[in-house]
């Protein structure tokens, strides 16, 4: 199993070191940042430190733009700022030799209306196909964000299981934030998950608390369908107390060595 990590740049070496410890790969989190899209340098600088510390690089993750992203916008223009800042993602990832990059679903789920709702599946679909097809050599992973169920995102991922760089990443905090049972969303979705996301919450805000210190039924770790594609999995906190606290935990429940 691939373990990940979020890795604060601003503290580069101690994470290398923390990874290396724990065996782990990166998940980057600054480039979904709209303040470190929109300077060039920036960009530069942060990629130029992470490759400084000569690792190999090929079975880490990036988790690319979500603020406001609407590819299925009915707006031309929100449409077009939304390709841009997806295609940035992409290319950054390509500059950084990573394995994939993580979008979310972004599906308004108070947006009552079936015409919507196709029209979603479908823009999805063309979008992502397209985008696949262009970047061979980067996959790409479609996150739950605060969908209601995995229906929409089944959809999808059942048109696309065909499209060789393509796979869902799980998010399961999200997921047991929504009215359907987690097991309900590995059950729809487990044949195309590629990444997962773990972290804790209350049930009622997605607060990215260490593993088992929250709410959440970590018994689901444990469910066969959840793993059978190995993915990788991303212990989705901030800092390294929450990361350790999260470590210790997965090793009190054997899901890690």
């Amino acid at each position: 199993m691939i373990l990940e990590c979020i890795p604060d740049y601003q503290n580069i070496e101690e994470w290398a070191a923390l990874a290396e410890e724990f065996g782990m790969n990166f998940e980057y989190n600054e480039f979904f940042r709209p303040d470190i899209l929109s300077d060039p340098k920036k960009i530069d600088e942060i990629i130029s430190l992470y490759h400084g510390l000569g690792r190999d690089t090929s079975d880490d993750t990036l988790h690319g733009a979500f603020y406001d992203i609407n590819i299925s916008s009915y707006d031309p223009l929100i449409r077009d700022a939304s390709d841009y800042r997806v295609k940035q993602s992409i290319d950054i990832a390509e500059q950084l030799g990573v394995r994939g990059v993580v979008f979310h679903t972004n599906y308004l789920s108070d947006f009552k209306s079936e015409a919507y709702r196709s029209s979603w599946v479908e823009s999805n679909i063309l979008y992502w196909t397209d985008l696949c097809k262009k970047h061979p050599g980067v996959e790409v992973y479609l996150e739950n964000m605060f969908d209601e169920s995995p229906e929409l995102l089944s959809k999808v991922a059942n048109e696309m299981r065909y499209v060789r760089n393509f796979g869902v990443c799980l998010d399961l905090a999200h997921a047991f934030l929504s009215a359907v049972p987690v097991y309900d969303w590995i059950t729809a979705l487990s044949r195309e998950v590629r990444h997962i996301h773990i972290n804790d919450n209350d049930g009622l805000q997605d607060l990215h608390l260490p593993v088992g210190s929250g709410a959440m039924d970590w018994s689901v770790l444990s469910d066969s369908n959840l793993l059978r594609n190995d993915p990788s999995v991303l212990i989705e906190v901030s800092g390294i107390d929450r990361l350790k606290d999260s470590v210790n935990y997965l090793k009190t429940i054997g899901f890690i060595a």
